[in-house]
């Protein structure tokens, strides 16, 4: 290789290094953060239940099924699920998901916030208070943005936060801190900053393509440091007489 090519290298390795070092370390760094994060733990399963196991047996659910599926002309599904005390029969269409008392067969009434509150403690896992509960037409990024649902905060150290269907009070999702840094890393390292889910966005590429350039020159750099050493022919020392 001529100097003119190591020249080069070494220009363009040094100005794609200012270019790329802020990145590299945001990479690095969250690589770091999000393998030293246990999974379970981001996504809160110390800290509250998805779901409850089912208390009742079908017997327990006296309510007329052919009852309830005449309302319908298509169904996907029929579940037995519960709601607190409450058996109920959920009925899955291709638009919906309706549910009804387990007992008297009546369409399920939208949970009041007293029950909403009793259904989050009932997942929860830990000894915490509630500290916050609000009804959202629509729910936050850590919620995926669903509309008309509820979110009961507590006020241990994590910030635990759950959500719950306002139609059925069924759970949606838990955060936490330990989420929410996650979830930061997260981003700055697909360098999605909107919705964070786009592991293909342009910039991530760009900059993806970039890091191979600044590779590239530093080991044609490396290159120039090899030297392939000669042996040398020995002198003979000769006896002077």
């Amino acid at each position: 290789m001529n100097k003119r090519m190591f020249k080069y290298a070494r220009k363009g390795h040094k100005w794609l290094g200012y270019l790329l070092a802020i990145q590299l370390l945001l990479w690095l760094s969250g690589g770091l953060v999000m393998s030293s994060l246990p999974l379970e733990k981001v996504h809160g399963k110390h800290l509250a239940k998805r779901s409850l196991d089912n208390p009742f047996m079908i017997a327990d659910y006296t309510a007329s099924v052919d009852r309830i599926t005449a309302q319908f002309q298509q169904i996907k599904a029929i579940n037995y699920s519960h709601f607190l005390n409450a058996p109920i029969i959920e009925v899955t269409t291709e638009q919906s998901t309706v549910s009804f008392n387990g007992h008297t067969g009546a369409i399920m009434a939208k949970p009041s916030e007293a029950e909403i509150i009793a259904n989050a403690k009932a997942h929860l896992l830990i000894d915490a208070n509630v500290l916050q509960v609000q009804q959202l037409k629509q729910g936050p990024r850590e919620a995926a943005h669903k509309q008309n649902i509820w979110q009961v905060r507590f006020d241990d150290w994590l910030a635990t936060t759950i959500y719950l269907d306002s139609q059925n009070g069924k759970v949606i999702t838990v955060r936490s801190t330990l989420w929410r840094i996650f979830d930061f890393f997260w981003m700055l390292h697909i360098m999605d900053y909107d919705e964070r889910e786009n592991f293909n966005n342009p910039l991530l590429i760009s900059f993806s393509a970039t890091s191979v350039l600044f590779c590239i020159t530093g080991i044609i750099l490396l290159l120039q440091n090899v030297r392939i050493k000669r042996k040398k022919p020995a002198t003979r020392v000769g006896l002077s007489k």
